[in-house]
């Protein structure tokens, strides 16, 4: 048989398997409403290994592999297609929809608004991009700033949550876990570290250079060239206070701009980032959810057991979905082996009920999920 006479035969296999999966997806929907009436899992592991263990069974070794990692496929669009049409609800559902019925159009614009820092760090610079009239009061902490929120003392908090250049800020992370907040906006904020002194002192003089741990890591190649001792601060803003009130001449911080002119300072060097396009995402978080008409990002965080193919299962749920991932980061889960606690943004619309059944199937999974909030991006 010719090429074409082989691909004449693929083509009319494929038609019948086209027909049969359609008749197996209708099949699978009628499933689907049955797993409802009884809340019933949409994921039953022990029915995908019976059927694994059925169809490989007159299979070689070779086939087996090959009909396994079929089936799975076969199963992944199942359930993606019994999940878009269950309408299935969680606690975590229950609470979007609550939200989405107050859905709001217009943001504030003005805040009570809690920063970590001093005058002049990046927090606050954030903090008065996202709103016009902002209302900062700062904390020492991260954890300070979560905690003036929970009490009520400020309505909002701006927080560093990832750096294009030193990654993500897992405090930040781990501490939307504990408290349970939300993210309402996020906004990414370039970051032009600059080298500061005090006026009259010069580049030469400088023995010791203060700054925020990350900014040191931003700064690293150029901070090499200097040969000054590099010491690790709070704050860029406290580096920059620090310099004001020592009396040393042989100081000096990275910093931004407006810290320098905030503290009075000279500046030394404008361009010290390793990176030009250097940036920090920040995020506005809540005690409650808030959700805008923009919302068209979504972050979670949720634990993988160390098995094969687990990631695989949970990334395919998002591309049966049609949902576009933005980002996936992992980081292992102190005191457990293997375990890893997995970061996800990703764009859709919570207000579809298909995607609020997908966040439905992702809280029911048995594993540890939280939702980290919808809502939108200003760059």
């Amino acid at each position: 048989m010719s090429i074409e006479d082989l691909r004449n035969e693929i083509d009319k296999i494929d038609d019948e398997m086209t027909a049969l999966y359609k008749k197996r997806l209708e099949i699978v929907k009628n499933i689907g409403e049955e797993k409802k009436k009884t809340a019933t899992p949409v994921f039953d592991p022990n029915r995908e290994q019976n059927i694994l263990l059925r169809v490989t069974e007159n299979a070689t070794d070779e086939e087996s592999l090959y009909l396994k990692r079929f089936f799975e496929s076969v199963f992944e669009t199942s359930k993606a297609y019994q999940t878009a049409n269950s309408d299935k609800i969680s606690p975590v559902t229950e609470k979007i929809k609550d939200a989405v019925k107050n859905i709001k159009s217009d943001f504030p614009v003005r805040a009570k608004v809690a920063c970590q820092g001093v005058a002049g760090a990046y927090s606050g610079i954030a903090a008065n991009k996202l709103f016009e009239i902002a209302d900062v009061t700062y904390f020492k902490t991260f954890d300070a700033v979560f905690t003036a929120v929970e009490k009520g003392f400020c309505k909002y908090g701006v927080l560093p949550i990832e750096n294009s250049t030193a990654g993500s800020v897992n405090q930040v992370y781990d501490l939307m876990r504990e408290h349970n907040f939300y993210i309402v906006k996020s906004i990414r904020v370039p970051i032009q570290h600059c080298l500061v002194a005090k006026k009259g002192v010069e580049l030469k003089d400088i023995k010791e250079i203060v700054s925020h741990e990350q900014a040191l890591s931003q700064c690293r190649k150029y901070l090499e060239k200097t040969g000054a001792k590099i010491t690790a601060v709070a704050n860029t803003a406290v580096a920059a206070e620090s310099v004001k009130n020592s009396d040393r001449e042989d100081l000096g911080a990275i910093c931004s701009r407006e810290s320098a002119t905030l503290y009075d300072l000279k500046i030394l060097d404008s361009a010290v980032s390793d990176s030009d396009g250097n940036y920090t995402r920040f995020i506005l978080i809540a005690k409650d959810m808030e959700i805008y008409d923009d919302a068209k990002k979504v972050s979670i965080m949720t634990t993988l057991l160390h098995s094969p193919g687990a990631l695989y299962k949970l990334l395919a749920k998002f591309y049966n979905a049609g949902i576009n991932m933005t980002k996936l980061e992992s980081r292992p889960i102190v005191g457990s082996n293997f375990e890893f606690t997995f970061y996800f943004d990703f764009e859709c619309d919570v207000k579809k009920p298909d995607v609020r059944s997908l966040i439905a199937e992702l809280d029911s999974s048995g594993e540890s999920f939280t939702f980290l909030g919808a809502y939108s991006e200003k760059v």
